[in-house]
């Protein structure tokens, strides 16, 4: 019990030098716990393992940081050997695991050599019966889908969505292509496209009016685009989007009733711009834009008058150059329009 005391001593010494964090004579201790020969019961009882690797994360002195891991080590080694109870017990579990895993082994053996177990006379003209019902369902199968994945995509394309699908997203993939035999390209991202094209001349069922074979009119407007790019390259899908985000666009209605009634031949709608195809709403805003853009370029170079009334927030000077201008109705003030000679920056007020 002597040593046993004096490891619990050592212990609590270290453990207040790792607290206080002054690991100053830790070495000491170290080497005598180094000289002192171990066993695996002092080390459950005094648990100077923990103390040890306590000074070990927290000591700064080298030596000592040095002897705490080969302390370490020597005891793990002295808990992992053959005699310890752990090591048995871990040997014992082992060969435990051994012994059900060939007993397993063993017995699934004989089981899978085993002949299913015999049916009743009555019992078999019903198994093999439901075996040619479900070898006959499964090879009529395969038409049935198909058809109702006609009826569907059928009525996906008269009722489209609104928002366009784009050509680089996964809806270019092949798939079940429903148009006519006389429209079919061979390729299979035209054939796509033309199928997309037809869905966004059919998204509303106005088009039943105008008596057009959407199909048609849309493989001539691929056809268009495909004869102007010659590749199905991302040129090309670019091209076929955008055509059909104007044509579904239910802000811009009248594009596709100029398409159908054809008003916009195919090769115009094929090689038309972005500004062409918007909504006359949409001209108006990007004209009135671009006339305001204009007219304050033209007054930032017009020369002003210059004063020292208005003071720039970016510089905090007063050299400033400034424009009045009429740019509502006359019953409204001017617009002022302000110019820092200093850093260039602009503003304007009413």
């Amino acid at each position: 019990m002597g040593q046993e005391e004096e490891l619990l001593r050592i212990a609590k010494k270290l453990e207040k030098m790792v607290a206080r964090k002054n690991t100053e004579g830790a070495l000491d201790l170290l080497k005598k716990l180094n000289s002192c020969q171990m066993s695996i019961q002092l080390l459950q009882t005094t648990r100077i393992g923990v103390a040890v690797n306590g000074v070990r994360k927290h000591c700064s002195d080298k030596e000592a940081v040095s002897l705490a891991k080969v302390l370490i080590k020597k005891w793990k080694r002295l808990l992992e050997s053959p005699g310890s109870p752990k090591g048995g017990k871990g040997e014992e579990g082992e060969k435990a695991k051994k012994k059900e895993k060939e007993l397993a082994c063993s017995s699934w053996k004989p089981e899978a050599g085993l002949s299913p177990p015999r049916k009743k006379q009555g019992d078999e003209p019903k198994d093999r019966r439901d075996s040619v019902d479900s070898k006959s369902s499964t090879s009529s199968s395969p038409k049935r889908p198909s058809m109702e994945r006609s009826n569907s995509s059928k009525s996906k394309a008269e009722t489209s969505p609104r928002t366009p699908t784009s050509p680089s997203s996964p809806s270019f993939a092949p798939s079940v292509c429903l148009l006519a035999p006389c429209y079919l390209t061979g390729d299979s991202v035209r054939d796509k496209c033309v199928e997309m094209l037809s869905a966004a001349l059919k998204a509303d069922d106005d088009y039943k009016d105008y008596g057009i074979n959407c199909d048609k009119m849309a493989s001539e407007i691929e056809d268009h685009i495909y004869q102007e790019l010659k590749s199905t390259d991302m040129k090309y899908r670019n091209r076929v989007r955008s055509r059909i985000s104007n044509l579904k666009d239910p802000r811009n209605p009248g594009l596709r009733r100029n398409v159908l009634s054809g008003a916009i031949s195919t090769s115009l709608i094929a090689k038309m711009t972005a500004e062409e195809m918007a909504s006359d709403e949409l001209r108006e805003l990007r004209n009135a834009m671009t006339q305001e853009a204009i007219r304050e370029h033209q007054m930032a170079k017009t020369g002003g008058t210059t004063t020292d009334l208005f003071q720039c927030k970016k510089c905090k000077k007063k050299n400033c150059t400034y424009n009045q201008v009429q740019t509502r109705s006359a019953d409204e003030p001017m617009t002022t329009f302000v110019l820092c000679n200093e850093c260039g920056n602009r503003w304007k007020f009413c």
